[in-house]
């Protein structure tokens, strides 16, 4: 008896069974995306390991989606890593996975949840995300250009 949860969405399946995940395939994803360009393959594994995750799988179970959450499972969840690949966009995909997210047992009674987008605002808000009042208190400390590769000619 499965322990995880499972949703079928039409032909596809949404699943928070980390034996699903996919590294070398969310790798392929998120080292082209604007958020996490060139990021290496052991720091994807290592993000993975800790946090739960929501993927979206094909019959054949190809991973072709991700919702990533970084949470303690008491007070704060962080949305991260959401995407669905181009080819199988248009299905809901996003919607169910971060329907199954928003439901999800482990993230009840929390006080507060926080992402970040450039241009996906519309889905978040629909699950009742906004901009966070007041950024001026919000603070940050960002390396953008950790995944950066040296140089070869230096």
């Amino acid at each position: 008896m499965s322990t995880h949860l499972e949703h079928r969405h039409g032909s596809y399946l949404i699943s928070d069974d980390p034996a699903r995940l996919d590294a070398a395939a969310i790798h392929g994803y998120l080292t082209r995306s604007y958020w996490s360009e060139n990021i290496p393959l052991d720091t994807v594994r290592r993000a993975l390991h800790g946090s739960l995750c929501i993927g979206a799988y094909t019959e054949a179970g190809e991973q072709v989606g991700l919702v990533r959450i970084i949470s303690d499972h008491a007070t704060y969840a962080y949305l991260c890593d959401v995407y669905v690949l181009e080819e199988h966009r248009r299905h809901g995909l996003s919607k169910a996975m971060l329907a199954l997210t928003m439901r999800h047992p482990k993230l009840q009674g929390l006080r507060s949840w926080s992402l970040r987008t450039r241009d996906a605002h519309g889905i978040y808000a629909r699950f009742g995300f906004k901009p966070v009042d007041h950024p001026e208190s919000y603070m940050a400390l960002r390396f953008p250009d950790v995944y950066r590769q040296p140089d070869n000619d230096e």
